[in-house]
């Protein structure tokens, strides 16, 4: 029953973005930087930083309530640091907004999982990266397979597995395992191409080439389905689309700051109290050169929504200047 209400809240989601283009699809907010692992490849951690003060998580959420925003993730760094997660998750979904999150699964156990029940949590990703722990990541099924035996077991959210290819991970066969693994326990399973330190392609050899698009194949393999734009990253090839990032897709820093993704921040760089409708209305409509050769998935799937409509009339080059000095006409 739980599982046929979130199917049905999320179906109104998409057709009120259909209908809509004025308000965020989804934002992903960091209420903690800090995680405990320390991948080779990851750009957005530290061992360090103190958790966002839970009052101003809650004023952050609320700004993106204003806005409209539908799905809210939670990211990091590691959630499951912060002490007042499931105060966050309440909060989340007190604005109506679909609640999510993205963890490395360590800090899971039954009790753990519970608490995020009740609190409201609507879906969890976990990235595994390969079958045994190595110097690239930690993020390995030997480590985490009781974690997604204890989900299975208790978990009333969506869970998606997201494995890899690409990136530095040694063997892209290590994929399948933990794909095949996901769903033999009830899961859905994707599969990501890591990017390079700019969010951008990196063209895969052929062996993981080969094992992405097997697992492409599989008929269990994804609950968001709009993922075409990977055969493209995957070929070594461009994407030809309309970034809407910093309008339909959201970052939240740890510091309350707008950016378009994790990989380009500092644009637009404002902080969210200021964000208003028209700067989504700006952002809808300018392009990032950045895009072509883009692997952030979240950020393609919510720009296919409305990748039929609304041309793009101004330009942004990220990384080549500060703020939003780059838009011109």
């Amino acid at each position: 029953m739980k599982a046929a209400a979130r199917k049905v809240r999320e179906l109104a989601i998409v057709g009120h973005s259909l209908v809509s283009t004025s308000h965020p699809v989804m934002a992903q907010i960091v209420p903690m930087r800090r995680c405990n692992l320390s991948c080779a490849y990851c750009n957005e951690y530290d061992d360090f930083s103190k958790p966002v003060p839970l009052d101003e998580m809650v004023r952050r959420i609320d700004h993106l309530g204003r806005l409209g925003t539908r799905i809210i993730t939670i990211s990091g760094g590691e959630p499951l640091l912060h002490p007042e997660l499931d105060d966050v998750i309440r909060r989340i979904r007190h604005t109506g907004a679909l609640a999510g999150m993205i963890t490395n699964g360590y800090l899971l156990m039954p009790d753990r999982i519970e608490r995020l029940n009740k609190a409201g949590l609507d879906h969890m990703q976990i990235s595994i990266d390969n079958v045994r722990p190595d110097e690239v990541s930690k993020k390995s099924l030997k480590v985490l397979d009781k974690k997604l035996q204890m989900l299975a077991e208790h978990a009333d959210f969506h869970v998606n597995i997201n494995s890899v290819v690409g990136g530095g991970i040694k063997d892209p066969n290590d994929a399948i395992v933990i794909g095949r693994r996901a769903i033999e326990l009830g899961f859905t399973s994707t599969i990501g191409i890591i990017h390079d330190g700019d969010g951008q392609l990196k063209p895969l050899e052929n062996e993981e080439r080969r094992v992405y698009f097997e697992m492409r194949n599989w008929k269990k393999r994804n609950y968001s389905r709009f993922n075409q734009f990977q055969e493209a990253i995957a070929n070594g090839q461009p994407n030809d689309w309309r970034c809407r990032a910093g309008s339909r897709y959201l970052y939240i820093c740890e510091n309350g700051l707008v950016h378009y993704c994790s990989q380009q921040r500092g644009f637009p760089g404002v902080p969210l109290a200021r964000y208003t409708k028209a700067d989504l209305k700006r952002e809808f409509l300018t392009e990032k050169t950045c895009a072509p050769h883009c692997t952030i998935s979240c950020v393609h799937q919510i720009s296919h929504i409305d990748h039929w409509r609304a041309p793009q009339t101004s330009r942004i080059s990220p990384g080549s200047a500060e703020g939003l000095v780059n838009i011109s006409p």
